[in-house]
């Protein structure tokens, strides 16, 4: 085991044996083995945002299978999926790639401002399909928020419980906060910091903007002088506030309307941010195979440093 996965194992010193080897397993599987960094295909957007909508574009991510052998073949960490996705591929590719089972889910059949996923899997359904994790999505700033942070909570527990991993989305959206404040600076910081709060081992976030949404906030910014002009400083903010870089944080993929270059440049950022990687759901899966296979090896260059 590398240096660096020993360091990072050693933020978890309070958990047990089990849940330090599936973190192990996460970090020592694929292409970027050993490194510390983390690229994660998450497949939960069928249920999050519509068939049509998540695989028309490339049909062949109907089928769950699909999603198991592009996670293989592009070496990634792990792959991550509601229980059903899991469900379909998980004896066919037992023991190929770390499965994370995305553990609650919501629909857009109506249209919350205040949303409430689901609890869709349990962790004896991550046992019982041989994962090294199961996640969670909470989404601060909603209504339901404490009630989201009690589940969450408890699914944590039960998964240290039990020698599992636990990731965490944390993806503000309410309707006491606007749309820019979703990404915003300070809003992003403090998802990750709740995230770490609730014990997650893994805080997934969006990449943060220079927007700051609350009020106290912004003094708070202003007084302290901390840097936010480039996504770069943007991102080791998010990562100081998860207890000062000792919990990982990994970023989404970006936005599916941006160029390749685009993508590649946040990358860039979140890399020398001190951000531990991304989880690349749609920017992977809707492009068909061989381009998918091509941009995740970029992507990994990036973050290994093969490519500045």
């Amino acid at each position: 085991m590398g240096s660096r996965v020993k360091e990072i194992l050693s933020w978890y010193d309070g958990d047990n044996p089990g849940t330090r080897a599936n973190l192990a397993r996460i970090m020592n599987h694929g292409r970027l083995a050993g490194t510390g960094r983390f690229v994660i295909l998450p497949v939960d957007q069928g249920f999050e945002h519509g068939p049509a909508r998540s695989f028309a574009v490339n049909p062949a991510g109907y089928d769950p299978t699909y999603h198991f052998q592009l996670a293989i073949d592009a070496g990634c960490n792990a792959y991550a999926a509601p229980l059903g996705f899991l469900e379909a591929g998980a004896a066919e590719f037992a023991g190929d790639i770390p499965l994370i089972l995305k553990m609650n889910n919501h629909d857009v059949l109506n249209d919350e401002k205040d949303p409430l996923s689901s609890v869709t899997g349990s962790v004896k359904d991550a046992l019982r399909l041989g994962c090294v994790a199961a996640g969670f999505t909470i989404y601060p700033g909603s209504a339901h928020a404490q009630t989201m942070y009690q589940q969450c909570r408890e699914m944590i527990a039960e998964c240290k419980a039990n020698g599992l991993a636990s990731v965490v989305w944390s993806y503000p959206r309410g309707s006491s906060i606007s749309k820019a404040g979703e990404t915003g600076i300070d809003v992003v910081a403090y998802a990750a910091q709740i995230g770490a709060q609730l014990g997650a081992h893994i805080i997934k976030v969006k990449p943060p903007t220079q927007h700051i949404e609350q009020g106290e906030a912004k003094k708070a910014y202003e007084k302290a002088a901390v840097p936010i002009s480039t996504l770069a400083e943007r991102v080791r903010h998010v990562v100081q506030s998860a207890f000062n870089g000792r919990r990982i944080v990994i970023f989404s993929g970006g936005a599916t309307n941006e160029s390749e270059e685009a993508l590649y440049d946040e990358y860039r950022a979140i890399r020398d941010g001190g951000g531990f990687g991304s989880i690349i759901g749609r920017n992977s899966f809707q492009r068909a195979k061989p381009r998918a296979l091509e941009f995740l090896s970029t992507v990994m260059k990036i973050y290994s440093g093969e490519l500045k």
